[in-house]
């Protein structure tokens, strides 16, 4: 009992210094990944305040911090408490920047958008009240008070906004007040938006009210063009607004000509001619059906009578082609641009299509090749990514490849605790490639000599004594073959089939490529080494040893024989085996045997 009792003992000291030792190696493993990567967080806990540190209650007995402040309340009741409103609190604290970037201020193309808006109502509406009675003494207030709301918007825009427009000069950012307004003053742009805004309204004490003289107004279409550059920058589908743009333009055209045929039937008298409006219905929705059917030489039109009738109708139909045949260019270019895509994708297929036809590849495979095209094109809109970014500079691209690739790569085990600048490397060198169902990533067997991060989809891990048995699923975010990538000596191989499971796009890092970033990272290159010589010993370990001390047993163990028993067991041996032990040691062996 007592030989039993110190083995019980020794073998619990023995396992708790065990687990001290496996405890220590842990910990020295993580510190040493924090001395590499500052990055990595530490496991253990944050401080716990004391309670000398505790804030002290108020007078009245209220800690400070459950007391509701000043700023966060403006009214108390009896029963209820009202908060601020935050945009009256930002509106109240805005203040003006002193410098506006016009690349990327969105507040900044808000307020062109307003200055377009202005710029049209001059544009759409100088021309119908200058040739349709629309404008009366009734509502001539109505007029002069919109007229003037638009020339406010055209005097603070030259005063607050284009004074502060950011400029590049040798290369430098200028955000200097002086240096700023100075360059907007000598710009082409200063000198038409002091055109535009002639102060001709005083004709009005002299002529009247005649809208003519706001013709200047229309000189501001620099704004516009800055606009419209500014829009299709920050839009997802640029040719939208094209299309509506080049519509506009083919509307105003008819807007201007119909308000010509009107001040051209009011020169020749309304109603004295066949050719000229006869003064019934509404005059503008007549006139601009006149200038439709002139502009697009529709025909059916009465024919002139008087000189200067036709002189009008020929000017008409000359313009009339003439404008046509330039908006039906723009708008081909515009939906030309819009489907270059397309077109591209259409190209690449239908000469890919043309190859195998001409080499007789079988039917199916056509099929999978047809199906890759589809597939690739509309979940990612392009056949290969690499070709978008290629001409971006190394900063862009690396950026792009961050917010695109790092989360899912900063999980990878194996990449935990290295430099930072080599992930950074590593996810340019990543390869985008879309798999179909059933394809097969890797086989069991093969080398290895590439990495897979799943990007969207699903894979399956093929194994069994059939090798068809679906030992697991990976889905998206998981890695699999990072051994492969630094493993040597045969350890490269692959142990299982991989196949996809319906679509899967995955991203691809290969060997070459990082063994040639691991070249300026040699302590890296340690750290990656003795981890996959880890991993790989881990997975090299049988079932029986991987099992921890819960793992539930079928058969218990059979207790070890006392030391002080062997002994004597030993000892009988040694004298011949007589006697009552050399009887017990032949029974203990064939037990054995029977056990074997």
């Amino acid at each position: 009992r007592m030989g039993s009792a110190t083995s019980l003992s020794s073998t619990t000291i023995n396992s708790r210094l065990q687990e001290l030792v496996r405890l220590f190696k842990e910990r020295t493993e993580k510190v040493k990944e924090k001395l590499i990567d500052s990055d990595v967080t530490s496991d253990e806990e944050s401080p716990v305040p004391s309670p000398a540190a505790a804030p002290l209650p108020a007078p009245g007995g209220e800690l400070e911090g459950d007391r509701p402040s000043g700023d966060d309340h403006y009214c108390e009741m009896l029963c209820c408490t009202f908060k601020h409103r935050p945009w009256l609190d930002r509106l109240k604290s805005y203040k003006f920047p002193s410098s506006i970037d016009p690349l990327t201020n969105l507040m900044y193309v808000l307020w062109l958008f307003f200055v377009v808006m202005a710029w049209n109502w001059n544009c759409w509406l100088i021309p119908v009240r200058w040739a349709f009675p629309y404008q009366t003494a009734a509502n001539i207030h109505y007029w002069l008070l919109v007229d003037y709301l638009c020339d406010l918007i055209y005097l603070l825009d030259i005063l607050l906004f284009q004074t502060r427009l950011q400029f590049v000069q040798g290369g430098d950012i200028i955000t200097d007040k002086k240096a700023m307004k100075e360059n907007y003053m000598r710009s082409q742009r200063f000198k038409m938006d002091v055109l535009c805004l002639l102060p001709l309204d005083f004709f009005y004490f002299k002529v009247g009210v005649n809208p003519l003289l706001r013709f200047p107004r229309c000189l501001k279409y620099m704004a516009f063009f800055e606009f419209n550059n500014r829009l299709e920058a920050i839009l997802t589908k640029a040719y939208i607004y094209r299309v509506i743009r080049t519509t506009a333009y083919l509307l105003y055209s008819l807007h201007v000509n119909s308000c010509l045929y009107y001040w051209a039937s009011a020169y020749e008298g309304l109603g004295s001619t066949t050719w000229v409006y006869d003064g019934e219905g509404n005059s503008y929705i007549r006139c601009y059906y006149w200038a439709v059917k002139t502009l697009i030489t529709i025909g059916g039109l009465p024919d002139p009578k008087t000189l200067f009738e036709i002189v009008f109708q020929l000017l008409n139909y000359f313009t009339g082609v003439f404008a046509f045949s330039v908006m039906i260019g723009q708008m081909r270019d515009v939906v030309g641009a819009a489907t270059a895509g397309q077109t591209y994708y259409r190209s690449c297929m239908d000469s890919t299509i043309k190859y195998m036809n001409f080499y007789k590849i079988p039917r199916p495979v056509q099929n999978r090749v047809k199906t890759w095209y589809e597939y690739t094109w509309h979940s990612q809109g392009m056949l290969d990514e690499s070709e978008l970014l290629v001409q971006l500079p190394d900063k862009m691209r690396l950026d792009i490849a961050i917010d695109v690739n790092y989360n899912i790569v900063s999980k990878v085990a194996l990449f935990q605790g290295c430099d930072r600048q080599m992930i950074f490397d590593m996810l340019k060198r990543l390869r985008s490639v879309v798999y179909l169902p059933n394809d097969y990533v890797c086989k069991k067997g093969e080398i290895g000599r590439e990495m897979y991060i799943i990007q969207a989809g699903q894979v399956q891990v093929l194994g069994g004594p059939d090798g068809k048995s679906v030992l697991v699923t990976l889905k998206a975010g998981s890695v699999f073959g990072e051994i492969s990538l630094l493993a040597a000596g045969g350890g490269n191989r692959r142990t299982a089939n991989v196949v996809a499971h319906g679509f899967a796009n995955l991203f691809i890092l290969e060997k070459k490529d990082l063994n040639e970033i691991l070249v300026h990272y040699p302590e890296s290159q340690k750290l990656l080494r003795k981890k996959a010589k880890k991993m790989l010993k881990s997975n090299n370990k049988p079932k029986d040893e991987k099992g921890g001390a819960g793992d539930p047993l079928i058969i218990p163990p059979k207790a070890d024989t006392p030391k002080l028993f062997r002994a004597a067991l030993a000892a009988t041996g040694r004298t011949g085996g007589k006697g009552a032990m050399g009887r017990l040691r032949w029974r203990l062996r064939e037990l054995r045997a029977m056990q074997e």
